[in-house]
């Protein structure tokens, strides 16, 4: 497999673990030391995966409400041989959202190291 469709795979796992709020499924793709922010809050939020892990574990997750999946990954950058850079869609509720993901390779896996995302109510 090459290293842009590993990539893709991770993300694949990321959007499924949000859609489903499957917090097995974002800690296997999560570095366990990643962070998740946003300034589309005040004061800015930023969480550890110990604390965004419990979050997820309480949302009544987009799978069960069968709403309709509009995810998409946008585009993937490599920055040499262990950094890349995506950016995805994505919708839960009535919320969208553009993820900025940074993924780093390490002991040979890819890992989000760092979600920082923009999110708004949908139009309607």
């Amino acid at each position: 497999m090459t290293e842009f469709a590993t990539v893709t795979s991770v993300l694949e796992t990321y959007l499924d673990g949000l859609y489903h709020a499957d917090i097995e499924l974002l800690g296997s793709v999560f570095h366990p030391k990643a962070i998740y922010a946003t300034a589309d809050e005040t004061p800015l939020l930023h969480r550890t995966m110990d604390e965004y892990f419990p979050v997820v574990a309480k949302r009544v997750s987009p799978s069960s409400r069968d709403e309709p999946r509009c995810d998409v990954i946008e585009g993937i950058q490599f920055a040499g041989n262990n950094t890349a850079f995506a950016r995805l869609r994505c919708s839960i509720g009535t919320k969208d959202f553009i993820d900025f993901l940074t993924i780093v390779r390490t002991n040979g896996e890819w890992k989000i190291m760092a979600k920082v995302f923009h999110m708004k109510e949908r139009d309607s």
